[in-house]
């Protein structure tokens, strides 16, 4: 695999945040005050004994397509932790469950049906929205909410009794990098088609601040609501506004937003299109001529995944065609089990306390069996992810990201192996 790091362009030097929670009013410290466990954590009630890993990820819905990496990250980790004794001396229990998105119900059935089953911890949605929707739920009943692809700012300085985490950076380093992107290729007319939400809002505002702080100009902004059936109305304010590139923030609904802009004349030859996490799909547009998505480029949070890591999660799923937050899914699921491991209990608090600990500070280590070995000297370890350093800041978002960069070909598929490499700096809570 061909890896390269991007050294000089200016979006890497622009990346280091010094807060993440805006100005002294407001929400500032809400998510900082509470986000490390309450310090009665060994006062509370006890776990069962056997560590149970609840999913809430996208079978059905707009995110659909990512939920194959998601579950065999999950898979994967949950394989080896037991292959590795388990946790507290017993295999982790595993229990499957599917988020939908917010045109249904399904997410809270789902957390109805792993409350019930006792679960210690839960892991995801990948929908910020849905996640929002039910993060009352499950921290309210002192479960850990883990998510392997959540980006909203919003969770950054969301109440959550502590007991919120996720391993994919803030949204507000994408869209950074996003930015950055757009300008160093040359436009600096720039129109945007956001779907109408916390995650596409927020993303497209960010994009915006960075865009405009470099010297471009937005010409036009659409949020569209992404259950309409028409975008025509959409794209002809964008295509009214002539920008030389168009950023489109959004879900599966992009498939048609894209017909649109073909159809309109914007195609990706004459008018420069980039993409976010949410649309870099290798499924959603593979029935369009080749071609059609050709040089479009795109972000997704996290480094590519290794070769060794890939053989794992094909080895759980072999028809995987993208790994997007597959290592997300696996790092949460390593951590909630060292967590519990370091604890000493499978408790949603016990473990919340822990995973700080055991992220930070203490001796390296990369696989739960060489951690659980050192916690089982008395050691204080480290863990480094496949996702990165995975080393949480007060907010329980990762201190430190990678942002990767990929490119369509001819075929409409980007190639999850290769992407150029955004590292940011030190992020405090």
């Amino acid at each position: 695999m061909m890896r390269k790091r991007l050294l000089a362009a200016a979006a890497v030097s622009s990346l280091a945040l010094t807060a993440c929670g805006g100005g002294g009013g407001g929400d500032t410290g809400v998510k900082g005050a509470t986000s490390a466990a309450p310090t009665s954590a060994a006062a509370e009630a006890k776990g069962d004994g056997t560590l149970t890993i609840g999913t809430l990820l996208p079978q059905t819905g707009s995110l659909a397509f990512l939920g194959p990496p998601e579950f065999a990250g999950v898979d994967a980790a949950v394989k080896e932790i037991n292959d590795a004794g388990g946790v507290l001396g017993k295999p982790v229990a595993k229990i499957d469950t599917d988020s939908g998105d917010t045109t249904t119900n399904i997410a809270s059935q789902s957390v109805d049906k792993l409350l019930a089953q006792k679960a210690d911890a839960i892991i995801g949605a990948a929908s910020s929205s849905v996640s929002e929707s039910v993060i009352d739920k499950i921290t309210g009943a002192g479960v850990v909410q883990f998510s392997p692809a959540n980006t909203s700012d919003k969770f950054t300085t969301i109440k959550d009794n502590g007991l919120y985490f996720r391993t994919a950076p803030p949204d507000k380093l994408q869209g950074r990098v996003l930015g950055d992107l757009i300008v160093a290729d040359g436009n600096d007319t720039i129109g945007i088609l956001a779907m109408q939400d916390s995650y596409g809002s927020g993303l497209a505002d960010q994009v915006t601040k960075t865009a405009q702080d470099a010297g471009a100009s937005v010409v036009q902004r659409v949020d569209y609501d992404p259950k309409a059936a028409d975008f025509s109305a959409d794209v002809a304010k964008i295509k009214a506004a002539n920008p030389k590139a168009v950023v489109l923030i959004g879900f599966e609904e992009t498939a048609k937003v894209v017909a649109e802009l073909v159809k309109q004349g914007l195609t990706a030859d004459k008018v420069k299109w980039y993409m976010v996490d949410g649309n870099m799909s290798n499924s959603n547009y593979l029935k369009m001529p080749k071609g059609t998505l050709a040089g479009v480029k795109g972000t997704i949070p996290g480094a590519a995944a290794p070769t060794d890591f890939r053989k794992k999660l094909l080895a759980v799923n072999p028809k995987l065609t993208s790994y997007t937050y597959a290592a997300e899914s696996y790092d949460a699921t390593i951590l909630i089990a060292l967590a519990a491991e370091a604890a000493k209990d499978d408790s949603g608090r016990s473990i919340a306390a822990k995973l700080p600990e055991v992220s930070e500070g203490g001796e390296k280590c990369k696989t739960f069996k060489s951690c659980d070995e050192l916690l089982k000297t008395g050691k204080d370890i480290d863990y480094d992810g496949v996702s990165g350093p995975v080393e949480f800041n007060a907010a329980g978002d990762p201190s430190v990201a990678t942002i990767g960069v990929y490119q369509y070909g001819e075929n409409n598929e980007y190639d999850a192996t290769k992407a150029l490499e955004y590292r940011t700096g030190k992020i405090a809570g």
